[in-house]
């Protein structure tokens, strides 16, 4: 693993610079971008900004067509439904869905800023598939008019093994977690295995462990086992408490 832990607050420095100018007139031969650049290609990474209301890229950094094979002039948002593995897609829509809901929710209160980051596996250039961590940075802007923007990040982690059927996924404002990631960051998210979410969003549906055995091919034993270590890996004091949470997240 290589990465710059220290110098994410160039991603800052260009958001001062360029957003109160709707991120227009960039200079590209400035030192700033020139760092920019240097630091993505070191920590293989590319990133964009958007205005979040207009849902529209404003601009999308060069190393985008190294990484994913789009031209920055090209790329769209509904590139990443595209180029998002058919397995991940439906944590990508839930992703989308909650990032939309945060954006109105600094909208409406005319302040403040949010973080959402996730791993998804994205297409690459060469058409295979990259373990991709997405930083999503909003923040509401009154300058040059009232909207929302986001700094979204794309970070190769092919060097990454998390736990089996495991990913990495924060819903939050602790900006600190916007930095480069390591293990430490990326283990915070989802510790259930494949079947204890199929459980957990059959309880959802209102299902009891009988219906839920029955759905599933599996005994009633088996549930009831999977739904205590389910409450013994999170600490809450039923699953219905860590759906609401789940909820809340994004991820249900």
């Amino acid at each position: 693993m290589t990465g710059n832990f220290n110098n994410y607050d160039l991603y800052y420095k260009f958001i001062h610079s360029y957003s109160p100018l709707g991120f227009r007139n960039i200079d590209f031969d400035s030192l700033l971008m020139k760092q920019l650049d240097e630091l993505m290609e070191k920590d293989n990474q590319f990133f964009l900004v958007g205005d979040l209301l207009q849902t529209r890229i404003i601009y999308a950094s060069s190393r985008c067509f190294q990484l994913i094979g789009i031209k920055p002039s090209e790329l769209d948002l509904l590139d990443f439904i595209n180029a998002t593995h058919q397995d991940d897609l439906q944590r990508y829509y839930l992703c989308r869905a909650k990032m939309v809901n945060m954006a109105k929710e600094l909208y409406l209160a005319e302040k403040g800023a949010a973080l959402l980051s996730t791993n998804l596996r994205l297409r690459n250039a060469a058409g295979g598939y990259t373990q991709t961590l997405f930083q999503e940075y909003m923040y509401f802007v009154s300058i040059p008019y009232k909207s929302v923007f986001i700094l979204q990040i794309h970070t190769n982690i092919d060097w990454w093994k998390p736990a089996k059927n495991s990913f990495h996924h924060y819903v939050g404002d602790d900006l600190k977690l916007l930095r480069y990631p390591d293990d430490d960051l990326l283990s915070i998210g989802i510790p259930f295995s494949q079947r204890e979410f199929e459980i957990i969003k059959l309880v959802a549906t209102g299902r009891n462990s009988e219906q839920i055995a029955e759905k599933l091919f599996i005994s009633v034993n088996t549930v009831n086992t999977h739904r205590k270590n389910i409450i013994d890996k999170t600490g809450k004091h039923s699953i219905s408490e860590l759906i609401y949470e789940l909820m809340e997240k994004g991820l249900m």
